[in-house]
C-alpha cells in the first residue's frame, strides 16, 4: 500500500509522463478532510486530458490503488479523478485560469516535485 505521498508523486509521475503541462502537487492534509494532497496539472486538448487521465488510473490500478471517484465535464475541458488521499484535477489552460484552484488552496504547501519529472 502506497502512503498518499507516494501516490502524489506516482501521479505526477504518471502525468509526466504523458507531456501534462505546468504538474503541482500541492500538500492539503492539514487544510481540509478532503484529500492529503492535490496534483493539478494542465492538458493543451480534450484529447490529451482523456490520456492523462486514463494513465493516471491505469498507474494507479497497477499499484491496486483504484479511483474512488472519476468526474469528467462533458466539454473535455477538466477532469477530476478521485484516489481517496489524492485528488487530481486536470483542466485545460482555460479552465484551469476559471477555476484558479492554485489561489483558492493558496495556504497549501507545494511540494517540490521537480527530481521526480522529467527534465525540461
Amino acid at each position: 500500500m502506497m502512503t498518499s505521498y507516494q501516490a502524489a508523486l506516482a501521479l505526477a509521475k504518471a502525468l509526466d509522463d504523458k507531456k501534462g503541462v505546468d504538474i503541482k502537487v500541492l500538500r492539503t492534509e492539514e487544510l481540509t478532510t478532503l484529500a492529503d494532497y492535490f496534483v493539478i496539472c494542465s492538458a493543451t486538448s480534450s484529447t490529451q486530458i482523456k490520456a492523462l487521465s486514463e494513465n493516471c488510473e491505469k498507474v494507479m490500478d497497477e499499484a491496486g490503488e483504484p479511483a474512488h471517484h472519476v468526474e469528467g465535464h462533458r466539454g473535455g475541458t477538466w477532469v477530476l479523478l478521485d484516489f481517496s488521499s489524492v485528488v487530481v484535477h486536470v483542466f485545460t489552460e482555460e479552465a484551469r485560469k476559471f477555476y484558479d484552484l492554485e489561489r483558492l488552496w493558496g495556504d497549501a504547501q507545494e511540494m517540490d516535485i521537480s527530481t521526480q519529472l522529467r527534465p525540461n
